[in-house]
């Protein structure tokens, strides 16, 4: 055992009811650090090539890191990974709250499960105690019932991962919940979940996470909370939250609205952070981080209540479920929040394949007969509610919905494809690349499909003087880049963002937390994995992490059939904008855009094809571990 991990693994076969431990050696997790890049090499060993997702061959991976449940700010994240149903490639979603830490307490760094369970079935992890359990009372109740259950069960100090109707019902893009308002919720690994008959995964560890110098850790937390409401942004999270974003984001002509048909949403002071704040009765954080950018709401009147247990609204839902669909009203979104989070559904990709088939059914694609007699109408407020819950109980035309937007496009026909915004079957998040083009290379380039965090975010680093320009540089990175750009120099910052965002992924660090988004700079951040780990590290040893993890997951994708035709954005995206302060500019130029992908490959050790090239494997260390995949797929 080292500092900050316990060099255990749980390996769990559901089928046969059996619980073993793998356990790594010191140089493993230094050479993969946690998260996906655990997860990735799992995936490669764990997954036969062609697993059905949904079938007991797929894995769900879940990884803490080497920082993960130690007294230091921002590294509370946990990921959880499989073969995606949703996308067919490698899923991966990472989620804070506070059940990561709880399950690094009880004295291990992950879990693999395979199989299926015979019946519905939960695992506990306590320190003393590795177990399955029967879940048959808890299947087809909602997050919070499930949650009040366990609770009471095995005490308040457990943490509860879990899934709800929408992960039974293997809605495609179903998530995972833990403390009700904090997801897994990407890739559809709720789906995978519930593909197992596991309903939940109760965390109950006590032990302290070792570490090499806690005092040094103390310190930098201590730091951090005496200047957290000086920083700019991380002040500006703690007041608004996310839900910020949507009037700033709608000023500068950017906020998907109407199934991205518009970039300006005439309503969005109404579904923004002042609107949210008229029912915010609280905020909140997850372990360690004294940040506190989480909302919780409250409503109640004669149409509905909104439970504060579930949390509140993020700008992704907001804009996704709002002004993507049409809909003004704050009230309606939150409740629409709850229930998606009730039911454990993605509320990016719901909101996405509803507006999709709103898109449709104004073109005449669908028909009243087709939705169930639901009026698909941009801004009627009556269908939300009623097709969350038909979505996550896999009813009437939730059925359609439930299948995502890429699939339903596929039932619909060849004349439904204009209206789709996926990348990888994936549907992107609510940021356009055409007024900030390094989003169109995270959408394009993401082995998970349309993901927002793949790299840090342009508008960041416009200005010579600004937080993220001045705090990048010992990157190399020593001049801002302009927020529209296909240049060298902002495929560069893309290609060293996205290995840095690796690199958080794996250390389990929330971006809010550190540069360019937060308050820690690298070198702080630096000294907080060498004060947990012991290790002589460097930002150049980690960066090689990231960037190995990117190799495997690129490596499993391609193992599974996907090529560089795959790093594409939809059509939608080389076309003008309309609506707002951009309206008739702003398309992107395909060939430029593509010429930046093939240049992208380039910088990235990669061939024309998009495949990584054996001389790259080998100076990542990961030619021969997976020597056989790399010989027969490369």
């Amino acid at each position: 055992m080292g500092n900050g991990y316990h060099s255990k693994i749980l390996k769990v076969n559901l089928t046969e009811e059996k619980i073993m431990i793998d356990e790594k050696e010191d140089k493993f997790y230094r050479k993969y650090l946690g998260g996906p890049g655990i997860a990735a090499y799992y995936a490669l060993k764990e997954i036969p090539q062609g697993a059905d997702p949904l079938g007991p061959e797929n894995a769900l991976i879940i990884t803490n890191s080497v920082v993960t449940g130690s007294p230091a700010p921002g590294v509370m994240r946990y990921s959880v990974s499989a073969k995606s149903p949703l996308t067919g490639a490698f899923g991966t979603s990472e989620a804070g709250g506070w059940w990561g830490p709880r399950f690094k307490k009880a004295g291990y760094d992950g879990v693999i499960i395979k199989g299926q369970a015979a019946e519905p079935t939960y695992l506990f992890v306590s320190d003393e105690e590795v177990s399955l359990k029967t879940a048959e009372n808890l299947w087809g109740k909602t997050t919070k019932e499930v949650e009040e259950i366990l609770q009471d069960r095995h005490g308040s100090r457990a943490r509860v991962l879990q899934i709800g109707p929408g992960g039974e019902n293997q809605v495609t893009y179903a998530n995972i919940c833990n403390d009700l308002a904090h997801f897994n919720g990407r890739n559809g690994m709720g789906a995978v979940m519930g593909s197992k008959n596991l309903k939940a995964i109760v965390a109950k560890g006590q032990q302290d996470v070792p570490c090499s110098d806690e005092q040094s850790v103390k310190d930098i937390m201590k730091w951090v909370g005496k200047n957290v409401h000086d920083h700019p942004l991380t002040s500006g999270l703690h007041e608004t939250g996310t839900a910020g974003g949507i009037t700033s984001v709608n000023a500068g002509g950017a906020l998907p609205t109407n199934n991205w048909k518009e970039n300006y949403f005439s309503d969005a002071e109404q579904i923004g952070s002042d609107a949210l704040e008229e029912i915010l009765i609280n905020r909140t954080g997850c372990f360690g981080c004294p940040i506190r950018c989480k909302r919780v709401v409250e409503y109640e009147d004669e149409d509905y209540k909104i439970d504060p247990e579930y949390g509140g609204p993020e700008y992704e839902t907001l804009g996704a479920i709002g002004s993507n669909c049409g809909f003004n009203d704050i009230k309606l979104v939150s409740k629409a929040n709850e229930l998606c989070n009730k039911y454990t559904i993605d509320t990016i990709s719901f909101g996405m394949t509803l507006s999709f088939a709103m898109h449709c059914y104004e073109e005449g694609l669908l028909t009243k007969e087709d939705t169930g007699g639901f009026e698909l109408e941009f801004g009627n407020g009556d269908v939300l509610l009623p097709l969350i819950e038909q979505t996550a109980k896999q009813e009437g035309f939730g059925k359609k919905l439930a299948l995502g937007s890429a699939r339903l496009a596929k039932e619909i026909g060849e004349e439904a494809k204009p209206f789709l915004r996926v990348t990888k079957n994936q549907e992107v998040p609510m940021h356009d690349p055409r007024v900030k083009t390094g989003l169109g290379l995270q959408f394009a380039l993401s082995s998970y499909g349309g993901d927002h965090w793949v790299a840090q975010h342009d508008p960041f680093f416009t200005e010579e003087d600004s937080l993220g320009t001045q705090a990048i540089k010992p990157l190399g990175i020593l001049e801002e880049v302009p927020a529209v750009d296909l240049s060298a120099d902002k495929i560069r910052f893309f290609y060293y963002t996205n290995l840095l965002t690796s690199v958080y992924d794996c250390l389990g660090t929330c971006v809010f937390s550190v540069i360019a988004r937060g308050i820690l700079p690298l070198d702080k951040f630096m000294d907080l994995v060498e004060g947990v780990t012991g290790w002589n590290t460097s930002l150049w040893e980690l960066m090689k992490v990231g960037e190995r993890t990117e190799n495997l997951m690129r490596l499993f994708n391609i193992r599974e059939g996907f090529s560089a035709e795959d790093d594409k954005l939809p059509e939608h995206f080389f076309k003008d904008i309309k609506g707002g302060p951009h309206d008739g500019e702003k398309a992107l130029d395909k060939e430029e855009f593509e010429a930046a992908i093939k240049q992208y490959y380039q910088m990235a050790g990669w061939d024309e094809d998009g495949k990584p090239l054996k001389a790259k494997l080998k100076e990542l260390a990961l030619h021969d571990e997976f020597k056989e995949i790399v010989e027969e797929y490369l």
